[in-house]
């Protein structure tokens, strides 16, 4: 019987290492404000998955040629090279976003939205959702909540809404939690960061496990409750979201970058956060979110 037990641990732990890694999605395509650290969270999130093997990323990117905008004074000549360029690349990012139909998300075990805006052409909505809803992971970063905005539903799934953010960035101590959640436990008890931080509508934190969150006003200090990190159940899905992420040295551990405000040191922790949000999201780390 000792032998049947350890010969069963034995299977059971090869079993555990040659599973195959889980298939994430990665979205960074935008159709309004379009942030400069993208580029920066496409590079350390497939160097995240390399390192960790425990996933894979696939990327839905923005297509190239999407024209400035027009002049007040644009010529009629310049008005229809525009809406010509305009017209191929709204076609183009349709054909990116094809990944997102319900035949090729059976690929994916999770997708990630990272710094997305506006309403993104995604052949169908409710496919989407019911996707997440059959027990596959979503995961959003900063700008995340910026998309959407008149799809009621999305907004439910996510959490919450971006309202607002005062303008620049602001050093903030975010709060922990929950110190077990594997997006916080490489944290401690709080995370001193520079971002730019988002002021939320459409958030009810009854309704989501929070992660991290700010006892006090970015701007002006005085006291209050703002969600900055959280989870929850989607159906059977796992949907986590982060709304830090601006900044190209909040991503980047690189000490040669220059312009720094946050160190090598907060870089690590952020990308220990997200990797933590991703893991869960996916089953790879287990927790329990509580007061759901």
């Amino acid at each position: 019987m000792k032998k049947f037990f350890t010969l069963l641990a034995v299977l059971t732990m090869a079993t555990l290492l040659h599973a195959e890694p889980k298939k994430l999605l990665v979205v960074t395509t935008t159709t309004g404000f379009r942030h400069s650290s993208i580029p920066t969270a496409e590079k350390i999130l497939a160097q995240m998955a390399k390192d960790s093997g425990e996933f894979t990323v696939d990327f839905v990117q923005q297509p190239e040629g999407k024209p400035h905008d027009l002049k007040k004074d644009a010529s009629d000549e310049e008005k229809g090279a525009y809406q010509l360029t305009q017209a191929k690349w709204d076609k183009d990012l349709k054909i990116a976003l094809q990944k997102l139909s319900p035949e090729s998300l059976k690929n994916y075990d999770g997708v990630m939205f990272v710094s997305t805006t506006g309403d993104l052409p995604i052949p169908d909505k409710q496919g989407f959702l019911d996707w997440i809803k059959a027990g596959h992971a979503f995961i959003g970063i900063h700008a995340a909540a910026d998309t959407f905005h008149g799809w009621s539903e999305f907004i439910e799934m996510i959490g919450g809404e971006f309202q607002a953010h005062p303008p620049g960035t602001y050093d903030v101590e975010a709060l922990v939690q929950d110190k077990t959640f594997p997006a916080c436990s490489p944290l401690g008890d709080s995370f001193k960061v520079n971002d730019e931080i988002y002021l939320f509508k459409n958030y009810d934190a009854t309704k989501v496990h929070e992660l991290l969150i700010l006892d006090k006003h970015p701007r002006d200090k005085t006291s209050g409750h703002y969600g900055v990190s959280w989870c929850k159940d989607y159906g059977a899905g796992k949907v986590f979201y982060t709304s830090l992420g601006h900044r190209e040295d909040i991503w980047d551990a690189d000490p040669s970058l220059k312009d720094r405000k946050n160190s090598v040191e907060i870089a690590k922790a952020y990308q220990a956060h997200v990797l933590g949000g991703i893991e869960w999201a996916l089953g790879l780390k287990k927790s329990a979110p509580a007061g759901q």
